[in-house]
C-alpha cells in the first residue's frame, strides 16, 4: 500500500505496553481510531462538517489482525485504503507499519455508517462525499 495516504504517525510509549513488554491491544485500537478520523477528513467528513450538519460516524464492525509485536520506542504509521463508500456505509482498511523496518505490524478493517446525530439513525452520505469517495477509490493502487 505504498501510495496510500498516511493517516497517522506516532510512537509506542512505555505506558502503552503490558506486563510482557509489548504494546497492548487497547493502544492499537486507539491509533487506528485516530487514523480513521484523519482518513474521514480527506473524504470531506471533517470535524466542522460533522458538527455543523448534525452528522456523525459509527463503527458497525472492526476486525484487527496482529502481525508483529511493537515495543516501547517503536515508531509507527498507518496507511488507509477506501474499500467502498455508498449509501450510508463506508468500508476501509488501515495498515499499521513499523516506521523503522517498513514491516506490516497490524491491519484493521472497518465497516461504519454515516448518521444523523439528532435522530440517532443512519443517513445517506451527500453526493459530494460519494463523489470524493469514488475519486479516491479510482486513484488508489491496485490491491
Amino acid at each position: 500500500m505504498d501510495e496510500l495516504p498516511v493517516t497517522y504517525r506516532g510512537c509506542v510509549y512505555p505506558w502503552e505496553c503490558d506486563h510482557i513488554g509489548h504494546m497492548n491491544v487497547r493502544w492499537y485500537v486507539g491509533k487506528f481510531d485516530e487514523a480513521s478520523w484523519n482518513f474521514f477528513n480527506t473524504l470531506g467528513i471533517t470535524p466542522s462538517f460533522l458538527r455543523d450538519s448534525g452528522r456523525g460516524m459509527a463503527a458497525l464492525d472492526q476486525r484487527l489482525s496482529y502481525k508483529q509485536e511493537l515495543h516501547p520506542g517503536d515508531v509507527v504509521f498507518v496507511r488507509s485504503r477506501l474499500d467502498s463508500l455508498d449509501g450510508k456505509k463506508i468500508r476501509f482498511t488501515h495498515e499499521m507499519i513499523n516506521g523503522e523496518t517498513d514491516e506490516l505490524v497490524a491491519t484493521c478493517e472497518f465497516l461504519a455508517i454515516h448518521m444523523d446525530t439528532a435522530a440517532r439513525k443512519s443517513i445517506a452520505f451527500s453526493e459530494e462525499i460519494v463523489a470524493k469517495g469514488k475519486s479516491v477509490i479510482e486513484s488508489q493502487p491496485p490491491i
